[in-house]
């Protein structure tokens, strides 16, 4: 048997489910635990005290009984005479004998009672076969809704509980549900909520200095009220209580928490916006309440009237005991109907709640959330709309307490998680941690690099001293007016940082800043303000400017930056933007780094006729473009990566004076045609990483040449025409066949590099010595067997600028190798 609290355990949500339980669904839960009580408490009665007694009737009275069972009342037999039924009734129970000897029955009419109170009639039955009788008479006379209605009840307010909250249960439903039960409680308690609601109703009473007053005083009786109070109560003629945390500053583990239930916030929208599982198993849960109330109802109503106290029986047993016709009586058939009868208010009210429910599903779109109230009555007018079991859980909530999805509302606003990240952002990297990260670039100017930050610490804009501000992969990236207190400022990297800057700061770097590189994905990321730079000299631009991509490429506007000198683009142009055409009164460099994508149109460049400068990489040119010869101020040429194979139009470059640098490295280039001696001012000429197998004695008459590298080719031999370089100070044929250096290679004093390592000398000539300026010698790779000894006349070079195997470094005097770390000793005071 149940006790009391064991039924009530079976209906004892947890309290995390408080929160998504409206008011009609806890009333519905009292209402099944009281049909559980009515019907445990019918239950038992019919186990302890449920019976039926019965008496013989008179075979004279047979025809009456029958004639009278069609009527709605059962007629009385004769009972036994006072002496017969003491007799009989002495040999019964103490109760059946009671109810036996009892002699008369208000209920007879006048002639029975005379009849009963003259006498009754001999049944010579003994006590087990009334008892018999009585069993018999149980099983056949009773019907089945007087014996099993309070199981039934039992049964239906079992199945009416499970179905309550079943969508608690089922566990595609429950995860969801308590994952955003835990979200929603850290979101009310957590100390950004009541910071970011503070922060709005004070911009509130910034708007309106009335509402300031007010607002100051909220906030002091909210700090009052907070000792008698729970920290869940909703006021609502305050639609933002003003928390003391607000006036604090929020430390680092609250900050990080808040962080974290951004990010968690952003899943579990994504998660559950795409179904709306929750919302239809709730609804299938209310129908099922519903259909099963109508159910209850119409059975129930229509058996409640068929329990009588009176019952006639007639089982087949006369053979048995003498009689065909009993009279019996079935002793709780009173209050079992009273039980019934409040069992079935009980469902009525059941019923009447669940259709207010299906009422209130069907009545308002409960798949869709608007924060249109809490964006009127905030700051944060981004906060998004919501759909499927997301917003359904949000109307739930609403149902208890409206305050949780305002506090939730904060962490759906991106201008809140913004402000969270910045203050995050403030505390930890200070002034001091800032100062930590500047170190000097190769130019020597001192540098800041950021990357992967959620924004900029307002620590940077107190750095006077700072030159070079890079900055990577930060999303938000604000540029306010106290960049102007940064007077050395001129250089600045955004890389993938759409930044946004304030009229001041705007003014400030169109004025002071000089070089600025740009990395993105779309040229949309490209701030607008760049194009207005107008002191701007260098600009380096790295991304996707693909005409196929883009079909509107918005350069246009570099026109406007006049003092621009070199320009930088890394990207997969297929021919040269109109835009840097625009460019070419006053630009004097251009470099197009291409990732392999073929630059197909090219006569743009010869309307840049004042460039000095031009480097095309990994462009697939195959030969050099016949635009170059048009570009008569041209001082420095690079084509690398471009799969050059032959050298056509050598004597156009004549018309190339200025030419000084000439770089046709990494491409597949097989020989050098004798024409290159037109290119008379020549003094920098890379061949490098090609297929050279020879080098033309012409090339030796271009005198003015002072870095020749020649290495990772296939040369053999190195003419001795070299010796005419009077002015060659770099020199490099590593990587190539050349079996012996010729002597009058040594006759170019002013060498100061001389890289001969991975080729095949066999030995080095002792005129090395008289290489007085050389720095730095490469000997290594070759099969040399000794050094010579005239290498100590070499006053220049150090042991760090000599590379070559320590075991033939060990075949030089100790003198010579003493000589070599002394020189690398000096250096070093």
């Amino acid at each position: 048997m149940f006790t009391i609290t064991e039924v009530v355990t079976l209906n004892d949500n947890q309290t995390t489910f408080k929160t998504l339980k409206p008011w009609w669904d806890v009333l519905m839960d009292y209402l099944v635990i009281l049909m559980l009580m009515v019907s445990f408490f019918s239950g038992t009665l019919m186990i302890s005290k449920d019976q039926v007694v019965c008496l013989p009737m008179d075979e004279d009275v047979n025809r009456t009984v029958e004639m009278s069972s069609e009527s709605s009342t059962v007629p009385l037999p004769t009972l036994l005479t006072t002496t017969e039924s003491r007799t009989a009734t002495s040999n019964l129970p103490t109760e059946t004998s009671s109810r036996i000897g009892a002699g008369s029955d208000p209920d007879l009419p006048p002639n029975s009672r005379s009849t009963t109170a003259r006498g009754g009639h001999p049944t010579n039955l003994d006590y087990q076969q009334y008892i018999y009788i009585s069993h018999v008479c149980y099983q056949k006379a009773l019907p089945w809704y007087s014996k099993y209605s309070p199981y039934l009840a039992l049964m239906h307010s079992l199945i009416l509980l499970i179905s309550s909250n079943f969508w608690f249960k089922y566990p595609k439903t429950s995860s969801k549900i308590e994952h955003f039960l835990s979200i929603l409680k850290k979101c009310f308690e957590s100390p950004w909520t009541s910071k970011a609601l503070s922060e709005t109703a004070c911009q509130h009473s910034e708007e309106d200095p009335g509402r300031l007053k007010s607002c100051t005083s909220r906030a002091y009786e909210g700090r009052t009220a907070d000792n008698v109070s729970s920290p869940c109560s909703y006021r609502g003629d305050i639609p933002f209580e003003v928390s003391e945390i607000s006036s604090t500053i929020l430390d680092k583990k609250d900050g990080e928490q808040a962080k974290a239930l951004f990010e968690k916030i952003r899943k579990f929208r994504t998660h559950t916006e795409d179904a709306d599982l929750i919302y239809r198993v709730y609804l299938a849960q209310t129908i099922f309440k519903v259909v099963k109330f109508l159910i209850i109802l119409g059975y129930t109503s229509s058996f409640v009237g068929s329990i009588h106290f009176r019952h006639i029986c007639k089982p087949n047993i006369r053979g048995l005991t003498g009689y065909s016709m009993f009279y019996c009586t079935h002793n709780l058939a009173f209050i079992l109907q009273k039980l019934l009868i409040a069992y079935i208010c009980l469902v009525c009210v059941y019923g009447l709640v669940g259709i207010y429910t299906l009422f209130w599903i069907f009545k308002k779109s409960l798949k869709e959330y608007s924060f249109e109230k809490v964006r009127e009555e905030s700051n944060f007018s981004d906060i998004p709309d919501v759909k499927n079991d997301f917003a359904f859980l949000l109307h739930m909530a609403d149902q208890y307490d409206q305050l949780y999805s305002k506090r939730f509302a904060i962490f759906l606003s991106a201008v809140s998680e913004n402000k969270l990240l910045e203050l995050n952002l403030n505390h930890e990297w200070t002034y001091e941690k800032l100062r930590q990260h500047i170190s000097k670039n190769s130019s020597g100017k001192l540098e800041l690099q950021l990357f992967m930050l959620s924004g900029l610490p307002k620590a940077v804009f107190e750095m006077m001293d700072l030159e070079v501000l890079k900055l990577e992969l930060i999303s938000d990236v604000k540029l306010p007016a106290k960049i102007s207190k940064m007077s050395c400022l001129t250089e600045l990297y955004l890389y993938h940082c759409p930044a946004k800057v304030e009229h001041i700061a705007f003014i400030f770097l169109r004025d002071h800043l000089k070089v600025l590189h740009i990395k993105f994905t779309d040229i949309n990321e490209i701030p607008l303000w760049v194009y207005s730079l107008k002191n701007l000299v260098e600009l380096h631009l790295s991304g996707n400017l693909s005409s196929a991509n883009n079909k509107v490429i918005s350069l246009e506007s570099l026109k406007e930056l006049k003092n621009l000198k070199v320009l930088t683009i890394k990207s997969n142009l297929n021919k040269v933007p109109s835009a840097v055409v625009e460019l070419a009164s006053h630009l004097s460099k251009l470099v197009i780094q291409n990732d392999g994508t073929k630059l197909v149109i090219l006569n743009n460049l010869k309307k840049m006729t004042n460039l000095s400068e031009l480097e095309l990489h990994n462009c697939e040119l195959e030969k050099i473009p016949s635009a170059v010869y048009s570009l008569t101020n041209l001082q420095k040429l690079d084509l690398k990566f471009n799969g050059i194979q032959v050298i056509e139009e050598m004597t156009s470059f004549q018309h190339l004076r200025r030419l000084t640098c000439l770089k046709l490295w990494h491409n597949a280039i097989s020989s050098i045609p004798t024409s290159i001696e037109v290119v008379k001012n020549l003094e920098h000429l890379f061949m490098c990483d090609n297929n050279l197998e020879y080098v033309p004695t012409a090339l030796f008459s271009l005198v003015k040449l002072r870095h020749l590298d020649l290495s990772n080719n296939s040369i053999r031999v190195i003419p001795e025409e070299i010796g005419q370089l009077g002015l060659l100070q770099f020199f490099s044929v590593s990587g190539n066949k050349v079996e012996a250096l010729p002597s009058q290679l040594f006759k170019c004093i002013r060498l100061k590099t001389l890289n001969v390592g991975r080729n095949k000398l066999t030995s080095l000539s002792a005129e090395i010595g008289e290489l007085v300026h050389l720095t730095s010698l490469d000997l290594k790779g070759n099969v040399l067997e000794t050094l010579p000894s005239e290498m100590g006349a070499c006053p220049m070079l150090k042991k760090s600028g000599l590379t070559v195997e320590d075991d033939l470094l060990a075949t030089l005097p100790s003198y010579v190798r003493e000589g070599l770390v002394e020189s690398d000793t000096f250096a070093s005071l």
